[in-house]
């Protein structure tokens, strides 16, 4: 009898505990959202998405699941109207129990779904975590509500999305390489065409114009002055290429972020694949999250507005690379001083200017030490899984710089790509900061209290 009253006393706490809400622990998690993301950078990765596409893949799936989180906490602040194009989100009904988190992790896995390929890649993880709230006890009215008001949210972003141009460039024409002094022209191994010459084309999330952050130009193409500002900067790359110090190997190594390597041994060719620059930072919101002890809606905001300043930043340095057009080292070095040089990590195939790492980078570090503060130092720990070693990151803003630098260590900027860049991205940080206010209370991010 007594062992009857205990089973039953068990299954009345077990049963008051799910209703009490401790299925939030498991839902509300920050950790839980960086291992979402982390789950389609992975997919990113795995399927060679070039840098400015896998912006486009973060940046809706991230702005979906902070909408879930405005929608049910009044101290955040909805993005449309911020981002003058973004139409009014849904609202929950508040008649009814909804977990905004789960809606976040559910939004963000399905538009993330939505816009990579293959398709259905990630609705294997979707259902696991739909299991898995179950499991930790979300009632479930609760679960029912969550999943319909995420696929509510879901819907609009993709109608929102589809009208940014991307699906029409899919169609646009190619570059055409004019083999003229000073432009760009395909690059060794693979001599690959330019890829997504149309980029400024897509519609920006807080930039004006694509040209809103313009850099200046750069030194005019002069090979034969040896004491103007261009030979002298072409000079620098390959010396400083071919006397690279092991730290300074190890820095262009860790930034290198190239999505698909093409390696080549005699006749055999393989590619090696690594995060992109919007991967790597994206890895970079989640450590720093942890770091700072940011709560779960903090973490989901990090990374919504880290998303938009890559978003912005890849529309901002296409537009001045397809309007300079501008010749890469290595082509230059091999015509003109040894056809044998090569840069210590690949070029990628597009126009060397402006440095789109560095450009990136900078409007990134601006939009998180906004969101953590500039102090915040960490390990970054991104680049493990190649087998390339920690870093230790005094701020973000340093991570940009190191980033930027490793452009001119790896052999594939000049100095002026990287130094212009990071002022340019610098600028498209300040400006999204100024327009976009997350908390309505602008405060910074961080641990709740």
């Amino acid at each position: 009898m007594k062992a009857i009253v205990l089973a039953v006393l068990v299954c009345v706490v077990f049963s008051a505990c799910r209703q009490n809400g401790n299925f939030r622990n498991y839902t509300s998690d920050p950790l839980l959202y960086c291992k979402t993301v982390k789950k389609l950078n992975d997919v990113v990765l795995q399927n060679g998405f070039p840098p400015m596409i896998a912006s486009r893949n973060y940046v809706y799936a991230n702005i979906a699941a902070y909408e879930c989180i405005a929608a049910g906490d009044s101290s955040y602040q909805s993005l449309a109207g911020q981002i003058r194009h973004m139409p009014a989100m849904p609202k929950a009904d508040k008649s009814k129990p909804v977990d905004y988190q789960l809606a976040a992790l559910l939004a963000f896995t399905k538009v993330g779904n939505a816009v990579t390929f293959p398709e259905g890649s990630l609705m294997g993880y979707y259902e696991k975590l739909v299991s898995a709230a179950d499991s930790a006890g979300i009632p479930g009215e609760t679960l029912q509500n969550s999943i319909a008001f995420s696929d509510t949210m879901v819907n609009s972003i993709m109608a929102w999305s589809k009208k940014d141009n991307y699906a029409q460039l899919r169609t646009a024409s190619r570059y055409t390489v004019i083999d003229t002094p000073g432009r760009w022209v395909p690059t060794p191994p693979s001599y690959t065409s330019a890829i997504e010459p149309h980029w400024m084309e897509i519609r920006p999330m807080v930039l004006d114009s694509a040209s809103a952050c313009r850099p200046i130009a750069p030194p005019n193409f002069d090979v034969n002055n040896k004491n103007g500002e261009y030979y002298k900067a072409m000079i620098e790359v390959m010396t400083v290429g071919d006397s690279l110090t092991e730290e300074q190997k190890h820095i262009a190594d860790f930034w290198d972020d190239n999505p698909s390597k093409l390696n080549v041994t005699g006749h055999v060719s393989f590619v090696t694949k690594k995060f992109s620059p919007p991967g790597h930072w994206m890895n970079i919101v989640g450590i720093a999250a942890q770091k700072a002890k940011a709560d779960f809606n903090s973490t989901v905001a990090a990374y919504a507005l880290t998303s938009i300043a890559l978003f912005d930043g890849f529309i901002s340095c296409w537009d001045e690379k397809y309007r300079s057009n501008y010749i890469r080292p290595e082509s230059v070095i091999n015509k003109m001083v040894n056809p044998d040089w090569r840069p210590y990590i690949q070029t990628p195939p597009f126009p060397s200017y402006t440095s789109g790492h560095a450009t990136v980078s900078a409007a990134a570090a601006e939009v998180m030490s906004a969101s953590f503060g500039d102090n915040l130092s960490f390990t970054d720990t991104s680049l493990l899984e190649f087998g390339i070693k920690n870093r230790e990151i005094k701020s973000f803003r340093g991570a940009a710089a190191e980033a930027a630098l490793s452009r001119l260590y790896g052999g594939i900027h000049y100095r002026f790509d990287n130094d212009n860049g990071a002022v340019a991205g610098k600028r498209l940080g300040e400006l999204i900061v100024n327009r976009i206010h997350i908390k309505t209370d602008n405060k910074t991010l961080g641990k709740s209290n």
